[in-house]
């Protein structure tokens, strides 16, 4: 299944508030495994922003969550590579109720 309106994704601050925020209280340990494993730091956050853009927009491997009494949840799963290395990335999505795009929720390396 495909992303809905993917091309239309909105990352907000989610890369810079929460997943590669390296004071953040939980969001560091994502920080930390991203840049051991792929070399993404809020430094160059454009590298995982675009890769995930682009799956978003072009992947049809979303995998609906079901409702969780605010909207719809999609879990999509994308490799991505780096000149450091290779992963396997798993991005959180929510369509809220009224809107028609897909807001990031989090993302992770598998």
């Amino acid at each position: 299944m495909k992303l809905p309106n993917g091309e239309h994704a909105d990352l907000g601050s989610k890369l810079t508030d929460y997943v590669l925020n390296s004071n953040h209280r939980e969001g560091r340990h994502k920080a930390r495994v991203f840049e051991s494993v792929l070399g993404v730091t809020q430094g160059n956050l454009h590298v995982l922003a675009d890769a995930i853009v682009s799956a978003a927009s072009n992947s049809s491997e979303a995998e609906f969550r079901g409702d969780n009494g605010y909207g719809e949840i999609y879990v999509l799963r994308f490799p991505m590579e780096t000149d450091q290395r290779r992963a396997v990335v798993v991005t959180a999505w929510i369509v809220l109720y009224g809107e028609d795009f897909p807001r990031l929720v989090t993302c992770y390396i598998l």
